[in-house]
């Protein structure tokens, strides 16, 4: 599946030369898949086992298909906590129908998606002619890489919404990396370019207005929607020049911190991220849980503090983390738990949690207290921040709770830490 802003501004730079097939294939877009084929297998070093299936849809058949998906990977009852998690994280709004504003932000965005299911290509019959030819060259990427590759495993990883983005991140980059690629004659993506993935990005941006759903997304939706394709290829670009000829399968990325920063996956001892398990809190009742990862703890930071470097610099720490949707007897609250790699590291994102604090809540600097726990009862919540240990390791815990809870609802006692 793919965004429609994205391949406005691949089909800018879209090139093409003939070379002959590897598999006979005479269904619909019978030039384009011909074309593509030999290229994809020439770049990605993989070989398509048998030809590819291509079918058309209409919007109509992709907004059911959508709805498909959304029963079959989430119940009701978890897209329901991972709606309110995000709301009281303030990085949705609380009015937001979350489940409807992405089946028409999706409905908006897909020009074309691969079914694993049923090993299908589906093309968008709307499509303008060169957004259409793209979309067939990436859809097929999906289908050669579930030759080789279960890449539907990302629906069985429950509760581990860090892992799922950054396997969807590798998946959906080496799409685009070997597409871009393919379309820049083999070259570089980040010396072909201009202005390499930044200026990519901005060319996103500055699309947005064609697609209404899009440019009113919260940032969290936006990011979310774009860094699988961004940020996913330009992982698979560092890891093609420090592994020529191997594919990023085995094993796949194991968080958003080794998408990031690609040496963390690279290097001969990567960097796992620490597995957390937070145990059952005091006095409350678990509604949701999961985590963040890096890059959504990165996106978190920017809604509040609206610094972009700070966001980043603060986050880049990331060891692991876990939080829980809880509900104590006033109503909703989060509890979250966050590793990091060192105590100055624990410190930076402490420090940036307060920063957070004053500009969400409109607190003055120094209300919470001094010292490694601060405390604030501001807007009917009590919120509780506090830089501590647990096994050794630098952790940050961060409680937001209906006024009059007490902290300490997270139960450290319970919380586990596994090295990997």
């Amino acid at each position: 599946m793919h965004s429609r802003v994205l391949w406005t501004f691949l089909a800018l730079v879209a090139a093409a030369c003939a070379e002959r097939p590897s598999v006979e294939y005479d269904g619909p877009y019978r030039n384009e898949v011909r074309r593509a084929i030999p290229q994809l297998e020439k770049a990605t070093g993989l070989t398509f086992t048998s030809p590819p299936k291509l079918e058309e849809r209409d919007r109509d058949e992709v907004r059911e298909f959508l709805e498909r998906q959304f029963a079959e990977q989430l119940t009701p009852l978890e897209l329901a906590g991972t709606e309110a998690a995000y709301k009281r994280l303030g990085m949705i709004p609380d009015t937001m129908d979350l489940r409807a504003f992405l089946l028409d932000l999706l409905t908006e965005q897909v020009a074309g998606y691969y079914d694993p299911a049923t090993r299908v290509l589906y093309v968008v019959k709307d499509g303008s002619p060169e957004i259409t030819s793209v979309t067939v060259s990436h859809e097929l990427v999906h289908a050669l890489q579930h030759m080789h590759f279960p890449i539907d495993s990302t629906r069985s990883l429950k509760g581990d919404n860090d892992r799922q983005v950054a396997m969807q991140a590798m998946i959906e980059g080496q799409a685009v990396y070997e597409q871009m690629s393919i379309m820049l004659g083999g070259s570089d993506m980040g010396l072909a370019l201009p202005g390499g993935w930044d200026n990519v990005r901005e060319q996103i941006r500055s699309a947005q207005a064609s697609m209404p759903k899009f440019a009113s997304a919260p940032t969290l939706l936006q990011e979310t929607l774009l860094f699988p394709y961004i940020a996913g290829a330009e992982f698979v670009r560092q890891f093609k020049r420090a592994r020529p000829g191997a594919v990023p399968y085995a094993p796949a990325p194991a968080s958003t911190e080794q998408i990031l920063h690609a040496n963390k996956y690279l290097d001969s001892v990567p960097d796992l991220p620490t597995r957390v398990t937070l145990g059952a809190p005091r006095g409350a009742e678990v509604v949701h849980e999961d985590n963040l990862g890096e890059f959504e703890t990165r996106l978190f930071l920017y809604e509040h503090i609206k610094d972009i470097g700070g966001a980043a610099a603060a986050a880049a720490g990331w060891d692991g983390d876990r939080y829980q949707l809880v509900q104590v007897g006033a109503g909703n609250g989060i509890v979250w738990l966050t590793v990091w790699d060192d105590a100055v590291e624990a410190s930076e994102f402490r420090d940036r949690m307060e920063r957070m604090v004053e500009r969400r809540f409109a607190t003055r600097r120094g209300a919470g207290g001094e010292g490694s726990a601060r405390s604030w009862t501001v807007r009917g919540r009590s919120l509780h921040l506090e830089q501590t240990e647990i096994g050794g390791r630098a952790v940050v815990i961060w409680e937001d709770l209906p006024a009059g809870t007490r902290p300490g609802v997270l139960n450290r006692a319970a919380v586990r830490l596994e090295q990997p």
